[in-house]
């Protein structure tokens, strides 16, 4: 799938619930509190618009989600962002999509004013392929939490200076 058959948007769908529902759960990552908090996330936004803090970017190829961002502004800071979520479905894995939204995610938050990017993930070995996808993006890891979502799985944080 090259990226001149990519539909992209940012503003959120009622049918787009479902959709993230089944880009994230594509994965096999994720437990089903997590899928509900992705989910939680475009339900937010629908329901509060932009004040919700919450921001997304969708791609989509042949009238399908096949992947998403969403991310938002940090409360009490002057510029740093959280991106909450970056997932591609599995069937779209491998052609660089992830990249593209990931740029444009980027760009839509320093267009914003923000200047740091903040992402968590799991320190499982599951997740190494994660990690290696932030650090491939200029991601440095910032933090450790030792056993934060239970022993044997803490958080780590990365952070990306954008402008």
């Amino acid at each position: 799938m090259s990226d001149k058959t990519i539909i992209w948007r940012s503003e959120p769908r009622h049918g787009d619930i479902d959709a993230v529902r089944d880009v994230v759960v594509s994965s096999g990552f994720f437990n089903e509190e997590e899928i509900g908090v992705a989910m939680e996330l475009v339900e937010e936004r629908l329901r509060r618009g932009a004040a919700s803090g919450y921001h997304f970017i969708f791609a989509e190829h042949k009238g399908r989600m096949v992947g998403y961002a969403c991310y938002g502004p940090i409360a009490g800071t002057k510029s740093s962002f959280d991106l909450y979520w970056i997932a591609v479905h599995e069937s779209g894995r491998g052609g660089g999509l992830g990249h593209d939204i990931m740029a444009r995610a980027e760009a839509a938050i320093a267009a914003a004013g923000g200047t740091r990017v903040y992402v968590e993930t799991s320190s499982r070995p599951q997740y190494e392929p994660t990690r290696a996808f932030y650090r491939r993006h200029g991601y440095r890891r910032e933090a450790l939490l030792e056993d934060f979502y239970g022993p044997g799985d803490g958080k780590e944080i990365y952070v990306k200076v954008v402008s």
